[in-house]
């Protein structure tokens, strides 16, 4: 068996195994699986699968799910509630990333009342006795609920309780080993992370804030001698991964669609507004023209992308309806389509530019059309893309804010008691580099020569400082992705609310990268604030040319400038 109970480093300053450190250590174990069940989130779970994919290992895809801690304070006794849910199949996964959107989005949210609902393709582990006495066990449940247990010096009380109500109940039981570093040295620097976590030094970390020092990673070998006296909860534990059967179709593009008028398909509807921008564009039409625009058509159709295509299409024709100053540009420029439809605005006939540049028959990726806007206006656009598509079917994309040098010695000395002065007078010299640089920083960088990071206690804060290099810290908003699905897009990742957005916008828990190699399409929509400048411009020179018109101020013929 391996552990069904695994936090990567993307439960955020909470675990510190890197995904591919926990798929690596299954592989060399021995495991035909491994499981990732990150706290409250799935930040990781598509990386985790793809490089599950890669080695050849079975992924098993969950997620640790408690109570929120507004909920639990609630009762008059301090309440421990929490559960993994481990997905069976691909409904199993949707199931999921719906319960990780409610915990993030919802404020009622109640991991209790979760259980009023089919869990039918969810398996259910759960070691909390809080939860098991305040759900009804109906017997479809039954069937997928399992009680954890695990063997730790600090658990066993708590655990011959738990097994002694599973069997009064008759409920399943399934040995775990939470994991939550990689190996035993590793809990100092598990317990610096919570020490960031909750914004206090070591000498003050609560002992409720960090995990069993025995919480590391162990191979199935010593996990099946730890359980030889219970041998019904190791046989549990393969059963769940064996029965477990999610695939995600990684690389297999789901492009969104667009809402077409009857009678049309996405191919017609396309060829039709394009030859109509054509006939827009270019007075005469010459034969030259009609060939290369209907190989451009077949090759977009061709390659499946006529929905989105048209999608992008009915963004700009919105931006033009509102009067919204905007362009197109990178290799959409090469494009005839792209010219007709009013992507962008260079003529690729005139300026002799290949279409092949843009998309071939060849070409694995999809089309990637970078939409800018007026700083002022890019929101709006925004807007109506939610409102268009369903506020259930769209999201902006996350970037991942990870550990870099500077970040991760500032955040790693102050754990330590450090004071922010004599902090500063380092930090402040380091350059933006990668954090695995820190203990060698003086070799690097000539301007961290004067460092001396060879003594105590800066050799210590710099050698762990390293650990942390590229490690998740929080999610922010991608600076112009979004995101369109075909269906609602919790089918496909969960979500949580932009932090440092005041929309109310959501955001997708994986980054733009996992939201690639899940096949979702990105649609890259920039605000420039030099458009929003270069349209006030223009409607000045407008007013100041109406203006001269009319009190017949200048002699010399001004032209009134397009600002649509």
């Amino acid at each position: 068996m391996f552990t069904l109970h695994a936090h990567s480093n993307y439960s955020l300053l909470e675990g510190t195994i890197r995904i591919e450190e926990l798929v690596s250590f299954a592989k060399k174990s021995g495991s035909n699986y491994a499981a990732l069940t990150d706290t409250n989130g799935m930040y990781g779970l598509i990386q985790f699968a793809k490089i599950c994919e890669e080695q050849n290992v079975k992924p098993i895809l969950g997620a640790f799910i408690n109570e929120p801690k507004q909920k639990a304070c609630l009762a008059d006794l301090k309440r421990d509630i929490y559960a993994l849910f481990i997905a069976k199949n691909n409904e199993g996964y949707s199931h999921l990333c719906r319960i990780i959107t409610s915990r993030k989005l919802k404020e009622d949210f109640s991991l209790v009342r979760l259980f009023d609902e089919p869990l039918e393709n969810l398996f259910v582990i759960t070691s909390s006795l809080e939860l098991l006495e305040n759900i009804k066990i109906d017997p479809l449940l039954r069937k997928n609920l399992f009680v954890g247990l695990y063997a730790t010096e600090k658990s066993k009380v708590k655990m011959r309780a738990l097994y002694q109500y599973a069997k009064e109940k008759q409920l399943q039981v399934v040995a775990l080993h939470p994991a939550y570093f990689l190996m035993a040295d590793d809990f100092v620097l598990n317990k610096v992370v919570s020490a960031i976590r909750t914004n206090t030094t070591l000498d003050n970390l609560d002992a409720d804030s960090i995990v069993d020092e025995e919480f590391f990673l162990k191979t199935p070998e010593e996990l099946s001698k730890v359980w030889k006296g219970l041998p019904e909860a190791v046989w549990n534990a393969d059963k769940i991964a064996q029965a477990c059967s999610v695939d995600l179709k990684l690389g297999e593009y789901k492009f969104p669609l667009y809402p077409l008028p009857k009678g049309e398909s996405a191919f017609s509807f396309l060829w039709k507004i394009s030859f109509e921008g054509l006939s827009f564009r270019y007075q005469p039409i010459t034969d030259h023209a009609i060939k290369r625009l209907q190989y451009e058509l077949e090759v977009i159709e061709e390659l499946g992308y006529s929905d989105y295509f048209l999608v992008v299409w009915d963004i700009i024709r919105e931006a033009k309806a509102r009067g919204i100053m905007h362009i197109g540009r990178g290799s959409a420029a090469n494009s005839l389509v792209s010219y007709c439809l009013g992507f962008t605005e260079v003529d690729p006939i005139l300026h002799n530019l290949y279409f092949e540049r843009f998309l071939n028959r060849g070409r694995t990726s999809p089309p990637d059309v970078d939409l800018d806007f007026s700083w002022k206006e890019r929101d709006s656009v925004i807007k109506y893309v939610f409102e268009k598509y369903g506020y259930d079917k769209v999201a902006m994309i996350s970037t991942t804010v990870t550990f870099r040098a500077r970040s991760a010695f500032r955040e790693v000395a102050k754990v330590f008691g450090i004071s922010e002065s004599e902090i500063s007078k380092y930090s402040k010299f380091i350059p933006w580099t990668s954090a695995q640089n820190l203990p060698n920083i003086s070799d690097k960088f000539p301007e961290t020569r004067s460092f001396n990071f060879q003594q105590e206690p800066w050799k210590t804060v710099v050698n762990i400082a390293a650990k942390l290099s590229g490690f998740p810290r929080h999610l922010s908003i991608h600076p112009s992705g979004i995101v369109i699905t075909r269906t609602k897009i919790t089918d496909y990742t969960a979500l949580e609310f932009a932090k440092n957005k005041g929309l109310g916008l959501v955001i997708t828990q994986p980054d733009m990268y996992p939201i690639e190699d899940l096949g979702l399409i990105k649609i890259d929509l920039l605000s420039q604030r030099s458009l929003g400048v270069l349209k006030l411009a223009m409607k000045e020179i407008n007013s100041i040319a109406i203006d001269s018109k009319e009190e017949n101020l200048v002699s010399i013929p001004i032209y009134r400038l397009n600002v649509g």
